[in-house]
Order: structure tokens, then C-alpha cells, then sequence
């Protein structure tokens, strides 16, 4: 498969390694898993309750793989397709599913379109129409990487807007998993790496964390998939969480670079950097 891969100069190599992103990770899996065949396969086949670290971890090494991994973004690409090739069932209605349905497999990967939106909007500064144009175009490469069909992908931004709005009210549900996410995210356990003397303590950090997440979370979904789920959100909600917004929109541009980005992206944007230099080096005068 022929697929152009991200590198400097794209929205995507600017922005997908960011640690911000962290803060819709938890609404992202929400959207995905209010689709019937999603939630019923994460229910049956994910680990994200009994090892939420681990698979914390390789999501976020996927994900990174496929803006910053260069060739390697193809091949994680076909690897995550080999692993859902099998992952298939029927449901608690009774509903046949697989992973790889059209339809499931696109809205996995269209509904992160959505939230890299929606996180510009609440920790950033809020893309203008031309650059959403930009990064919905980006998006499409990405939906190639990941083998998403053609038929499946809306071909412009108004398009896809429509396609959204169309899956919200009409295709997503209030499933299950969904809802378990949710709750999930109010007992975060330990990580698996911490020292036993400091276990105990990570009790009220756990609890204030998660605490912290169910509130990102539930602030930051749109309003009819907050009222398709029945989750309450005031006013006073509102003004908390566009406090904790514009503080992170402050801070992050501030940040080193080794600071701001996740490693593997770090990295790929250092090396490319280093071989930018040397390619000024060696051109001739």
C-alpha cells in the first residue's frame, strides 16, 4: 500500500504528540464505544479495565506510530487490522458484530477528527475554518494509513459534519461500555510501576485523578452525546473547566519540547531537525 506518511510541516506532526491530547483520550474512547458494534467488542475483547495502564500504553505507541513512525505508520497501519481481523460476536441484543465492519472501523478513526477539534477548542487555540479544512484533508491520509475503506471516509469537512451529527443522533447509543468507561475513570488504579511504598499513598491521587478525568470527560463531549448518555453538566461546570482550559492553552507553548510531546513524537521531531541540518550542511554553496 501506497500512503504518504505525516513529517514536519503537516497539523498532525505539530499536534498529535502533544500530552494534551491525554485530555480527551477518556471522551474519545466514550464516542467509539456508544457505537453498538464497538462497545460490544471492547466490552468482550478489551483490556482496558482489567490493565487500563497497559493499555493506556499501547494505544498512545499505535497512535504515535502512525503520525511519527514514518514507513513504520502503514505497517502499525496493517498490524492493527491483523489483530481485529478475528474479533467478532453477537451482542446482548442479539446484534452480529466485528471489528472490521466498514462502518465501525471509520467511526473509530473519524470520531478522533471530532475531538482533535474539540481539544484545540478547550486547551488551544480554536483551528480557523481553513485549517480544520487542512487537518480533515490529514485526517484522510491517516484514515489510508489505517486501511479505513474510501466509501467510508466523507470527502470534504462539510461532509464530514454531517456525517457526525447523522452518527450521534442516529447510530450511536448509550451502550454499556460506554457508560463503563465512564465509571472506570473514577477508580484509576496504581501504575504497575510504582514503588510499594508509595502505593498507599496513591489512593487520594488515584481518586483525585480520576475524579479529574470523569470531569474532562463529561465537559468536553458535545451536548447531545452528554444528553444521549443522561450525564448532568451545569453552568458552574462550564466556567471550571474553561478555567482549566485557558491555563493549559497558557502553559503548553511555554513548555520545552521534551516536556510538551510524547516520546516517540519527541523524538521524531528532533531526529527530523538533525537531518534538516545536515542536509543544509552538506548542499552546496
Amino acid at each position: 500500500m501506497d500512503v504518504e506518511p505525516f513529517g514536519p510541516g503537516s497539523l498532525h506532526w505539530d499536534t498529535a504528540g502533544e500530552y494534551r491530547n491525554l485530555l480527551v483520550a477518556g471522551s474519545a474512547l466514550v464516542l467509539q464505544t456508544m457505537h453498538p458494534a464497538v462497545g460490544a467488542a471492547v466490552a468482550e475483547h478489551s483490556t482496558y479495565k482489567s490493565d487500563p495502564w497497559g493499555r493506556l500504553t499501547r494505544t498512545l505507541t499505535s497512535v504515535q506510530t502512525w503520525v511519527y513512525g514514518g514507513a513504520g505508520g502503514p505497517a502499525e497501519g496493517e498490524r492493527l487490522r491483523r489483530l481485529h481481523r478475528d474479533i467478532s460476536g453477537v451482542d446482548e441484543h442479539g446484534r452480529h458484530y466485528h471489528a472490521l465492519n466498514g462502518e465501525a472501523w471509520a467511526w473509530v478513526h473519524l470520531s478522533l477528527f471530532e475531538r482533535f477539534i474539540a481539544l484545540n477548542r478547550w486547551f488551544g487555540t480554536p483551528f480557523t475554518h481553513e485549517q480544520e479544512e487542512r487537518f480533515y484533508a490529514e485526517s484522510r491520509q491517516l484514515g489510508a494509513i489505517l486501511q479505513v475503506p474510501e466509501r467510508e471516509m466523507p470527502g470534504d469537512l462539510a461532509a464530514y459534519w454531517r456525517y457526525f451529527d447523522d452518527m450521534v443522533a442516529g447510530r450511536l447509543e448509550p451502550h454499556p461500555t460506554a457508560l463503563e468507561v465512564l465509571a472506570v475513570m473514577r477508580g484509576t488504579p496504581a501504575p504497575p510501576g510504582l514503588p510499594r511504598p508509595l502505593r498507599g499513598l496513591w489512593t487520594p491521587v488515584g481518586a483525585g485523578s480520576g475524579e479529574f478525568n470523569h470531569f474532562v470527560t463529561v465537559g468536553t463531549l458535545p451536548p447531545a452525546v452528554r444528553a444521549k448518555l443522561g450525564l448532568r453538566w451545569t453552568a458552574r461546570d462550564e466556567r471550571r473547566l474553561r478555567q482549566v482550559g485557558h491555563a493549559v492553552a497558557t502553559l503548553t507553548p511555554r513548555l520545552p519540547e521534551r516536556l510538551r510531546y510524547m516520546p516517540i513524537a519527541y523524538r521524531a521531531r528532533h531526529a527530523a531537525r538533525r537531518a534538516r541540518r545536515a542536509e543544509r550542511l552538506l548542499r552546496p554553496a
